[in-house]
């Protein structure tokens, strides 16, 4: 994957329902990520997630991965891969262990890690992310990092995301079709909260909310660690479906449509604007009130958002039961492709009475034009998630990354769990 001896490279790959998308980065001697290659194409093959034609999705990568590949100047053997789907779901386990010296150590942490997420999973599931959330020490509790705390005995909080192993065999599989090696499998929704939020919206609560093609990835953060990630299987396609029924035009012409000219609030858009909307069996194409448009897409993002919170409440419940800090105080992000639609800032703070904002990927350089936008949140999360994982390889230790807190050490966790 190198083109000289001494760069580091990392390729994230993100294989989604509607764009496949190949980033080529190169980790700098400061630690931050250098975009040098993006390739795209459509995505044939996929749906919500999962693969319905194993030989489309193949086609679809090799392509993506020939353009980065041409950009980048490289030649590209693994990647850091994005997984999705309804079959993707999560628990929180609580482990014990006696610390053996009086004085917390990695083993002393590794340990009792170990034994949180030593539970049993059913014979379909398996472990995608271990990723800790706070420890314990006799009586001091919502410890960050234990490493050198005395004491004699300690508890560990772990959140556990897993995947059905078949779902996640076959789109490895349609990777290794293309000459790849898969160096990770990451849930979407956290290679999305890899890019797009700050240390302090961990801290103080907030929900990533991730919608793409066909699935919806939900991440919810409180106190600096993961609380709850889950899938929702429908997104910004069943927006284009609903245009294309509406006004009797091919779906094709549905989506461009609704990237061009649509809106997710009606009162926005002036009753003057007109969308020209073609037709289906060759028949000439119609002049449309824009407004029009918008309120066929209102309604329909209202509901998907409508689908998010009441999944929030009842998580925020969950937590406030468990005795965990439940409030998003920083609200709302919305990222991924189909959160690119004017006027869905406004829309989303009426379902969720929160304040809400567009995330786009941070902490980058390089070809920052090309992937600065909603759309490749999760493949430049792949590339964080990636470069914070090689730090961990390379010295043992855990991986350092420039937010403070539990956040940066979750990848050398995870490192081990793949």
């Amino acid at each position: 994957m190198t083109k000289a001896a001494d760069q580091k490279l990392i390729v994230g790959l993100d294989i989604g329902t509607s764009e496949v998308t190949a980033l080529v980065g190169e980790v700098l001697p400061d630690n931050t990520v250098n975009v040098i290659g993006m390739g795209s194409s459509p995505s044939r093959g996929m749906d919500k997630g999962g693969v319905n034609d194993l030989e489309s999705v193949v086609k679809s990568v090799q392509r993506a991965v020939d353009k980065a590949e041409l950009m980048a100047e490289c030649q590209i053997s693994s990647v850091y891969l994005s997984l999705s789907g309804k079959h993707i779901s999560c628990q929180t386990e609580k482990g014990m262990v006696p610390i053996s010296e009086k004085e917390v150590t990695q083993d002393d942490v590794d340990n009792v890690i170990h034994t949180a997420k030593s539970v049993k999973l059913s014979d379909e599931q398996r472990t995608l992310h271990v990723i800790p959330q706070e420890f314990a020490i006799d009586y001091q509790e919502g410890i960050k990092n234990p490493v050198g705390l005395s004491g004699v005995r300690m508890e560990a909080s772990v959140h556990l995301i897993t995947c059905h192993n078949d779902m996640a065999k076959n789109i490895v599989k349609a990777v290794e079709r293309c000459g790849l090696t898969v160096d990770h499998l990451i849930f979407s929704g956290l290679a999305s909260s890899y890019a797009v939020l700050t240390p302090d919206e961990r801290e103080l609560g907030v929900c990533v909310v991730d919608i793409g093609g066909g699935t919806m990835d939900l991440a919810i953060w409180s106190g600096g660690a993961l609380r709850h990630a889950e899938v929702i299987p429908y997104a910004g396609n069943v927006v284009t479906s609903d245009i294309a029924y509406a006004f009797g035009t091919p779906p094709g012409d549905a989506e461009d449509i609704k990237v061009k000219y649509g809106c997710a609030l009606s009162e926005l858009v002036s009753k003057d604007a007109k969308v020209d909307v073609p037709s289906v069996g060759g028949r000439p194409s119609r002049s449309l009130q824009s407004q029009t448009l918008a309120e066929v897409i209102e309604p329909r993002y209202s509901e998907l958002l409508g689908l998010v919170n009441q999944k929030l409440l009842t998580v925020q419940e969950q937590l406030r039961e468990a005795g965990v800090k439940h409030h998003l105080a920083a609200g709302i992000v919305l990222t991924g492709g189909a959160a690119q639609m004017e006027g869905l800032t406004e829309c989303a703070e009426r379902v969720f009475r929160h304040q809400v904002r567009i995330g786009q990927p941070l902490e980058l350089s390089g070809l920052t034009d090309y992937v600065q936008a909603p759309t490749y949140a999760t493949a430049v999360g792949l590339l964080h998630y990636g470069k914070d994982s090689q730090s961990f390889d390379e010295n043992e230790l855990e991986p350092k990354r420039s937010v403070s807190g539990l956040f940066s050490r979750i990848s050398g966790w995870l490192k081990k769990e793949f």
